[in-house]
């Protein structure tokens, strides 16, 4: 299985540089039904047509912290950025994370100072832990990490967005689902971001079920396929967690006929990953699968996703759930009637 099967020509005027305006349900929704393979334009809004009592939607209940920050090197006054991905360890002077650190000439021993007018860190970069990533070190108590990162961090837009005019304080409104609880993740689960609280109502009231599971976005969502073939890629691990009480009820909803609806491709991801012999177990664990076209889906009936990128992990996942052709004929038909693309963009539901 090669990763340029999974390559397709995108408008860059397609992907979306901002959240639409207005409701976040009046984006845009393709509808794939994968067996009859048919496709129907319609809107957000249009999803309790489409959804029915029994059924049961899984959402990711992460919530993205201000994981980005942006400094100068101690010794030169060089721009640097740190990208915290996951806490490591705690020690006696500060709290290790693996990150991306990007700037000129990062070497190891380097100390970044990242401040405003009233709060001040010092960071220190330490050896590589993957081609991508370095262990690096924050100078702060654990307890007081998340103050420092209210006032200093940013929120970690993808790097794809370059329009963005959002000031900071409405952006971390915006890059957030309306459900979001459990901080930990450096990306947004997406697909969410297209429903309001009125529409979650709307749902439940006409017997839909909900569900909440945890994962934390990480680098295994994101990161780009570079190997040629797509089994040689290596998925990050991002933690997972499925309580005792969504997994009976989302069981409980299997048993009885109804479908399980991930929200978003992380969703899938955890769902899989904690289903045995198609029963879904609860725990917590770090997760690496890698769902590509040939894997046997054990817990998921639909799901509501946003449009990816090329050759993305994303854009493999979900032609392993619908079929590399009809997607890449729906990708099509995505562009030719210009959806919205990725993170900002619009969404499909496939049943």
């Amino acid at each position: 299985m090669k990763t340029a099967d999974f390559d397709f020509h995108l408008p860059a005027n397609l992907i979306a540089q901002k959240p639409i305006a207005g409701a976040r349900d009046l984006s845009r929704l393709m509808v794939l039904n994968k067996n009859q393979q048919t496709i129907v334009d319609k809107h957000f809004f249009d999803l309790c047509s489409y959804v029915r009592s029994g059924d049961i939607l899984v959402f990711n209940n992460s919530k993205v912290f201000p994981a980005r920050l942006v400094g100068k090197k101690q010794n030169t006054g060089g721009k640097i950025e740190v990208f915290l991905l996951k806490k490591i360890t705690t020690t006696k002077t500060g709290v290790v994370w693996e990150a991306l650190v990007g700037g000129k000439h990062v070497a190891t021993g380097q100390k970044v100072v990242i401040k405003d007018q009233s709060w001040e860190l010092l960071i220190e970069i330490h050896e590589r832990l993957s081609p991508q990533t370095r262990k690096v070190t924050l100078f702060c108590l654990e307890e007081k990490l998340p103050e420092f990162l209210e006032h200093l961090g940013q929120t970690p837009i993808p790097p794809y967005i370059h329009q963005m005019s959002l000031p900071e304080s409405e952006l971390r409104k915006k890059y957030q689902t309306v459900y979001a609880k459990h901080e930990g993740s450096v990306a947004a689960p997406t697909a969410g971001f297209h429903f309001t609280k009125e529409l979650l109502q709307k749902l439940k009231d006409q017997g839909v079920n909900i569900a909440y599971i945890t994962l934390h976005v990480g680098l295994g969502t994101f990161a780009p396929v570079k190997v040629d073939d797509v089994l040689k890629h290596h998925m990050h691990s991002e933690y997972a967690v499925v309580s005792p009480a969504s997994a009976r009820l989302i069981n409980n909803a299997k048993e009885k006929g109804g479908r399980v609806i991930a929200v978003g491709t992380t969703s899938v991801r955890t769902l899989e990953s904690f289903s045995q012999n198609g029963v879904l177990q609860s725990g917590e664990k770090w997760t690496n699968i890698f769902i590509t076209p040939g894997y046997e889906f054990q817990c998921v009936h639909g799901m509501i996703t946003n449009f990816h990128l090329p050759k993305s992990t994303l854009f493999m996942l979900v032609c392993a759930f619908a079929g590399t052709d009809f997607m890449k004929h729906a990708y099509a038909e995505a562009i030719k009637n210009k959806y919205r693309f990725y993170s900002f963009g619009d969404a499909m539901l496939i049943l």
